[in-house]
């Protein structure tokens, strides 16, 4: 296996040390993971409720799985330079293989669309109730990052999250609780210069401090 610390870290950091197995959180029961994202051992046994494994163990099983995976990208030829691979083994690992070749980052990769293929891997935030996931939203941000490191071009943005609500924005009254809930997070030095460059070209808003949202961002 090739140096592929970069990946292996980001997964380790991402899932977590679990010395316990831990049911699916949708099931409730199988499958079970335990070590760093480990549901499978690497005679092909699955994990078992109430099964423990220390943290040497806990690696052993994430480095054959790494190694798996690695073997298989190769196999599907990418011209995938050191950091893409390792970018690409820890988004693998997360979404699990079959979801990897059903979604379009091979066939954007082939193309060369890079741009593309970070979209598509910045899709992947949602659980199974489609609400977005922080951990996961963190963890595509990292992939994202690595897998344009060695490339002239900007990261692209993980997702549209903040876009898509201005544009479905309807003033709802669970939207701007969520606005407002956000704002309050904030910091207020990054709240203003947000505020100053979004309305760059248009004072209205800042001549009219107590505007509603509702005009704000319909407009």
């Amino acid at each position: 296996m090739s140096d592929l610390s970069r990946a292996i870290n980001l997964i380790r950091k991402y899932e977590g040390f679990n010395e316990k197995a831990y049911p699916d959180p949708i099931t409730g029961a199988e499958p079970y993971t335990i070590g760093y994202g480990t549901q499978f051992y690497p005679d092909g046994s699955a994990v078992r409720r109430g099964q423990f494994c220390t943290m040497e163990k806990a690696l052993e099983y994430l480095f054959n799985e790494v190694s798996i995976i690695e073997t298989q990208l190769d196999k599907l030829n990418l011209g995938l330079d050191s950091v893409m691979r390792q970018a690409l083994i820890s988004f693998i690992h997360s979404i699990g293989w079959e979801p990897f070749l059903y979604s379009h980052v091979i066939d954007c990769v082939e193309n060369e669309n890079f741009c593309a293929a970070t979209e598509e891997m910045g899709q992947w935030i949602f659980d199974a109730d489609h609400h977005v996931v922080g951990n996961l939203l963190d963890r595509r941000r990292e992939e994202i990052n690595l897998f344009l490191e060695d490339l002239d071009e900007h990261p692209w943005p993980t997702s549209e999250i903040l876009l898509g609500a201005f544009r479905n924005y309807s003033a709802s009254p669970h939207e701007i609780n969520a606005i407002q809930k956000l704002e309050e997070r904030i910091s207020p030095y990054i709240l203003s210069e947000f505020a100053n460059e979004f309305c760059s070209g248009n004072n209205q808003w800042l001549d009219n401090p107590t505007k509603d949202y509702d005009s704000v961002f319909s407009s």
